[in-house]
């Protein structure tokens, strides 16, 4: 049997605000073989209205890939939980590599259709309650 080779995804917590809200992210590792599926998880902070992925390949810069917006309700506020509708932007060939979900009252998933070589990265799961382009003062 000829050499395999083996791709790692790694994954890291983030954590933001209060000491006890943080960003859960799961697996906390994944190794899989060329051309199968990896899929990883990830609970925003309760009462955050975005959600974005990243990825950083080994001494590189950050990558956007995806991030949502939860609906807004008729009175003009955020509504608890995300729909897979509410995908606010996304990188360009995204598609063609991944696959993501953002559920309500489910954790958002990114997927990763068939592994290759170039996906060995650290993926990141950040949520924020607002962005620079939807920032309200009181």
């Amino acid at each position: 049997m000829g050499p395999r080779l083996l791709y790692c995804m790694a994954f890291c917590l983030l954590g933001a605000g209060p000491l006890d809200a943080e960003v859960t992210q799961t697996p906390g590792h994944l190794v899989k073989g060329k051309g199968h599926r990896a899929t990883m998880y990830c609970v925003p902070i309760k009462g955050h209205s975005y959600v974005f992925w990243y990825q950083q390949i080994l001494a590189k810069e950050f990558k956007f890939l995806i991030s949502f917006q939860n609906e807004i309700d008729k009175t003009g506020m955020h509504k608890e939980g995300f729909s897979s509708e509410d995908i606010l932007d996304k990188t360009e060939k995204f598609e063609d590599q991944f696959s993501a979900q953002c559920p309500k009252n489910s954790p958002c998933s990114l997927e990763i259709k068939s592994t290759e070589p170039g996906d060995s990265a650290l993926y990141f799961c950040a949520s924020s309650e607002s962005t620079v382009l939807n920032v309200s003062f009181s």
